[in-house]
């Protein structure tokens, strides 16, 4: 798009206020542990230090609010032993102006760095730094700077402290991810009803398993539900898919077609009582239709094959969700997805309500084995091991890494850091050569709209710089009014922060309106006054967000360059996915679940890398040549069905005791060396060639029999799904496609 309308779209999101859930109880909780810090500090202390053991409680509190799975307590010490550091240093320098600007450029400049750890850690790292540029002018002597500091500390810990004594929803963050994930599963069962080739968004998932990692002291008081419900959320995803399309077996209309609605509506609703269940932390309340649909023996008779044994998975997973959500106190719900009476074998993982192991016939990867209507025996399998997050202090040679491997010239995260050390410097020059005192503002400003992307760096100097002048105007209008003293101007800053932790989630321009009165009051609190830090504070903001625009303007890192590299890296996993699946047909007694695990998370981060960068592309003012949005949009589609076909491949897996299928390899190494070679041609902008995949599928077709026609029609299906993604790629490619027997012909043709 023009500079013109970027400008436009970015400005109209940054001045939006959204209509978001508030939490009240979490706002207030925040707002008293600032009010006791700054209670306590000003009877012992005085105003000076008070202002800043408030800042070092405000931003604390601010660190909680983030979106981070770790301990809501350690974010909070963190936060404040940082800008404690961040102080102290800052205030050894501040007299020598040029020692003081190096010390500004390298913080800044790792400030940048830290955003590769995580937007949490980037986030602290940014504010630290630009309330640093104000909490060095209130200390007079090194001692003092030592207790202003130490008052941050302090800061800190009330806020931690309320935290652990008043817990609000504890582990609501965890139990919402894990809901989410089962509640888009049964959105995507009642999609599927309708529209058997329905896609799914697998984020949800992808957020549940970020949740599910946990630090040691974590780990030994998550919730009963919260164990095992995300991997058996992962494993009924490929089974409704598998037992929904039309190419494993079930007709599009018919009775075969109309029990598959029927077991896809009670899964949706079983799915949807597993997460209410999960979300509020209480017993499972069963629809008993749901449950009946589950234990009809009508099924077997309608049902046969690939769609059968789906049906039995799903319900056998199902039954084990609708457990495990209900903790120690549900009410009995074995025998859900019991066709007929079937012996469970129970290990003593269940009964911990961990991430139990399956059998290779039960798990929702599915073992597809032999024969019209199998009865899977069951063989306990060892829990595997759960998702472990780093401690505090183990995070942070994880961060440094992740911030050395960032650290190159072409890199978004160096680029960023870069960006704003610059501005950070320019903006500090500046404020400090102009005649309007608390130079500082320019800087500050620069440090909290800054960041990797444009969309996002603009639309928040805009919201920062608009919500300022309202802010401002009300605190000044207020203070004029009521003329208050220390007391009160602490008491409105106070207020003023509450109102912003409560509406910090629905725009940055309602909450930069807070946080604009929260410092009016509380410098009014030490003494300054309106006349004094008003005007200045306007003309220094727009300063500041103005460097902030002109910088990536001038020094940019668009994304939209970057697309065609995105593309090609999801096809290189899509393709890795679909390759490893396939290889367990044709060596079933050597291949593990794992190797599909792995292949399939690593697809999922390139898709949701490729999906983050169209977002950040579509606002960006520049053009791709040669990948529009319409081209953009069919390739998406075509590398979703690549990845969706391999998805019911994957959920009828062969046993270790299988027929091997060895087609199956050739077809498999053909399918990974050549989405390799595609994903080369699509960073040079040629069209990618499936010769070889072709090749090997008509050599399939002359071997001996397949035993299980899954695989075979898959493989299929795939070569289909890499023909739309080279006809979106290049339009002049004549329409092709592939029947269900793998044939190649014109969709033109009879």
């Amino acid at each position: 798009m023009s500079w013109l309308r970027a400008l436009r779209e970015t400005t109209r999101s940054g001045l939006t206020v959204e209509r978001k859930r508030l939490e009240p109880l979490i706002a207030v909780r925040g707002a008293a542990g600032l009010a006791l810090v700054i209670g306590l500090s000003l009877w012992a202390f005085g105003p000076g230090a008070a202002a800043s053991s408030a800042f070092g409680a405000f931003q604390a509190a601010i660190a909680t609010f983030q979106r981070s799975w770790r301990p809501r307590p350690e974010l909070a010490l963190a936060s404040g032993t940082s800008l404690a550091v961040s102080t102290f240093l800052g205030y050894v320098t501040i007299s020598h102006f040029v020692l003081f600007l190096a010390l500004l450029v390298a913080w800044t400049f790792l400030a940048g760095m830290s955003w590769a750890a995580g937007p949490t850690i980037g986030l602290i790292a940014s504010s630290n730094v630009a309330i640093m540029l104000v909490t060095v002018t209130l200390p007079t002597s090194v001692a003092e700077a030592a207790g202003h500091g130490a008052m941050m500390i302090v800061g800190g810990l009330v806020q931690a402290a309320l935290i652990v004594l008043f817990p609000v929803r504890r582990w609501g963050a965890h139990r919402d991810a894990l809901a989410d994930a089962l509640a888009a599963e049964a959105d995507y069962a009642r999609r599927l009803r309708h529209d058997p080739v329905a896609s799914f968004d697998p984020l949800p998932l992808m957020e549940a398993r970020n949740a599910a990692a946990l630090t040691p002291r974590q780990a030994r008081t998550r919730p009963s539900e919260l164990h095992g419900a995300r991997g058996l959320a992962e494993r009924i995803r490929p089974v409704l898919a598998s037992l929904a399309d039309p190419a494993m077996g079930v007709p599009e209309e018919g009775p075969a077609r109309d029990r598959v609605r029927e077991l896809l509506s009670a899964a949706a609703t079983l799915l949807d009582a597993a997460a209410r269940a999960i979300r509020h932390g209480a017993p499972v309340t069963l629809p008993p239709g749901a449950v009946a649909a589950f234990r009809t023996p009508d099924t077997g008779t309608i049902l046969t094959g690939p769609p059968h044994r789906a049906a039995i998975r799903l319900g056998r997973l199902l039954e084990d969700v609708l457990e495990t959500a209900g903790g120690d106190d549900s009410q009995p719900v074995r025998h859900v997805g019991s066709f007929q009476p079937v012996r469970r074998l129970r290990t003593s993982a269940k009964r911990d309500r961990g991430e139990r192991g399956r059998s290779p016939q039960e798990d929702g990867t599915g073992r597809g084995g032999g024969g019209e209507n199998p009865q899977p025996t069951p063989t306990p399998q060892p829990t595997p091991t759960p998702l472990s997050r780093p401690t505090l202090l183990g995070l942070i040679p994880v961060a440094l890494r992740a911030m050395r491997k960032e650290l190159h010239k072409g890199s978004q995260i160096t680029r960023h850091a870069t960006r704003v050390a610059a501005v950070a410097a320019a903006g500090y020059v500046i404020g400090t050569a102009l005649p309007l005192g608390h130079g500082y503002w320019a800087p500050l400003t620069s440090v909290m709209v800054m960041r990797p992307d444009f969309s996002q760096t603009y639309s928040r100097a805009v919201a920062r710089f608009g919500g300022t002048l309202v802010g401002v105007a009300l605190a000044t209008g207020i203070v004029r009014v009521a003329t208050p003293g220390t007391y009160l101007s602490g008491t409105l800053a106070v207020l003023s922060a509450a109102l912003m932790y409560l509406l910090m989630r629905t725009g940055q321009m309602a909450a930069q309106a807070c946080v604009a009165a929260y410092v009016v009051f509380l410098l009014g609190m030490g003494g300054e006054q309106w006349t004094q830090t008003v005007p200045e504070r306007v003309v220094l903001t727009l300063i500041g967000g103005l460097l902030a625009m002109l910088a990536y303007a001038v020094y940019p890192a668009w994304e939209t360059p970057r697309l065609r590299s995105r593309l090609a890296d999801w096809l290189t996993t899509q393709g890795r996915y679909a390759a490893t699946v396939v290889t367990h047909y044709a060596d079933p007694a050597g291949r593990t679940a794992p190797e599909v695990r792995e292949a399939l998370l690593a697809a999922r981060g390139a898709r949701a890398a490729w999906h983050t960068a169209v977002a950040r592309a579509k606002d960006e003012p520049v053009r791709h040549r040669g990948l529009s949005r319409t081209v953009a949009d069919d390739v998406e589609d075509a590398l979703a069905q690549l990845g969706r076909v391999a998805m019911l491949m994957e959920a009828h897996l062969p046993d270790r005791d299988a027929t091997p299928v060895p087609a199956a390899a050739r077809f498999a190494e053909a399918l990974r060396t050549a989405t390799e070679q595609g994903a080369k041609a699509v960073r040079e902008r040629r069209v990618p060639r499936w010769d070889a995949v072709r090749a090997a599928l008509e050599a399939w077709d002359g071997a001996e029999a397949v035993p299980d026609a899954v695989v075979r029609r898959g493989a299929g299906l795939l070569l289909e799904s890499l023909v739309e993604l080279s006809e979106a790629l290049d339009t002049a490619v004549p329409p092709m496609t592939v029947d269900g027997t793998g044939e190649l012909r014109s969709r033109d043709s009879p």
